[in-house]
């Protein structure tokens, strides 16, 4: 844990010197390559970057949630797909490991996680099951000695990279719905598993996702995540608040990065004889951006308090994530109508992160399902106060 304020800023004054100077220069070249090279990987890896949730005990930087989501705004400043790279194993690839493993499982995979040696994938989502999850028809059949795996999984990020997928099964087929499900850890090269090409994407290249297909697919019972059958879904389920939040404050750097773009093609850009930022209409368009980026900023990081002094922010943190990704959208539309024409130019980074911010509204939760959620949890403890 970072202890002090002076430590923590000076982390993110490094987090954003290595923004600035390695990662915004070479974004166009991911876009491109559709890859992150080696050398990112490297710079990453130095930064402790792979594991800043993880706690200490496990080699982790072991942050507080206040101390990831400023982090992820300074993240937030560049390409998506910078941050996808580290995501799971901060999120939601090593989250259930800390939540809910065994001491041994935590011990196997928590350190190397840690140090970005090993990458994380989150194999939830299905051909036929994204937002219901607990819907889900991937099967786990128990064996002598362990439990064989079949099933297909769909848009699993980081998956053509992982070395270490939390795959979600259905264990008990006579229990529909949520209780029936459990979670394994399984290692890439296990026999059975095998992982689709690259998915191609609108957006967020560099950050890559694929189909994983499971097929006869045989693990030892240490693979069962945490020991114990028909946890699964609740493990998904608990490590959600922290994924909401740290995605929430990547939409706030992205829509940070995106008013500074806009703000400097606006001071530049002359029309009628004067800078465009001088014309009230431009003005307006700024004027909202930044006062919708500082909303999402200050809903996060006070959301993020309220989560590491204990309190139950489930609804609070689907509160951010349905802001955050729809005001970034908002924001790179204005964006790109400051900069005209040239906005939609891939000279630009704006048009970039124009398709890039679509996806935040979709992944980690869609807008649709973070509005169910927060209604049904109103509902739900207005009956119980009533």
């Amino acid at each position: 844990m970072i202890r002090d304020r002076e430590a923590i800023d000076a982390f993110l004054e490094q987090i954003r010197r290595f923004v600035r100077e390695e990662l915004v220069p070479r974004e166009a070249e991911i876009s491109d390559t559709d890859r992150i090279p080696d050398d990112i990987l490297a710079g990453m890896r130095a930064l402790g970057l792979f594991g800043m949730s993880i706690p200490e005990t496990y080699d982790g930087l072991g942050m507080t949630m206040e101390e990831e989501v400023l982090a992820a705004f300074e993240l937030g400043r560049t390409s998506p797909a910078f941050r996808s790279t580290i995501g799971t194993n901060n999120g939601i690839g090593s989250q259930g490991l800390v939540m809910d493993g065994t001491e041994a499982q935590r011990r196997r995979y928590l350190p190397r996680l840690a140090s970005g040696d090993l990458i994380s994938a989150f194999a939830l989502t299905e051909p036929d099951s994204g937002s219901d999850a607990a819907s889900l028809r991937s099967t786990a059949r128990r064996v002598e000695g362990g439990w064989v795996i079949d099933g297909a999984k769909r848009y699993i990020t980081n998956a053509p990279a992982a070395g270490l997928f939390t795959v979600f099964a259905r264990t008990d087929p006579d229990r529909k719905g949520a209780a029936g499900v459990s979670a394994f850890l399984v290692e890439a090269g296990t026999p059975g598993l095998r992982v689709g090409a690259p998915d191609r994407k609108m957006g967020q290249r560099g950050a890559l996702t694929s189909d994983v297909v499971f097929e006869g697919c045989r693990v030892g019972d240490e693979a069962l995540l945490g020991g114990v059958p028909g946890m699964g879904f609740r493990t998904a389920m608990k490590v959600l608040d922290r994924g909401r939040l740290h995605i929430s404050a990547v939409c706030v750097g992205v829509a940070e990065r995106l008013i500074a773009d806009a703000l400097r093609y606006a001071l530049e850009r002359r029309q009628f004889g004067q800078p465009i930022a001088e014309f009230q209409l431009v003005q307006a368009m700024l004027a909202d951006s930044r006062a919708e980026a500082l909303a999402g900023r200050a809903m996060v990081v006070e959301t993020a308090r309220r989560k590491d002094l204990g309190e139950d922010v489930a609804t609070d943190a689907s509160c951010c994530k349905l802001f955050c990704a729809e005001m970034v959208g908002r924001v790179a539309d204005r964006a790109v109508q400051v900069h005209g024409g040239a906005g939609y130019m891939q000279d630009y980074a704006v048009e970039r992160f124009y398709r890039d911010v679509r996806l935040f509204r979709i992944y980690e939760g869609t807008t649709q399902i973070q509005q169910l959620v927060i209604a049904r949890n109103m509902i739900r403890e207005a009956k119980a106060t009533g």
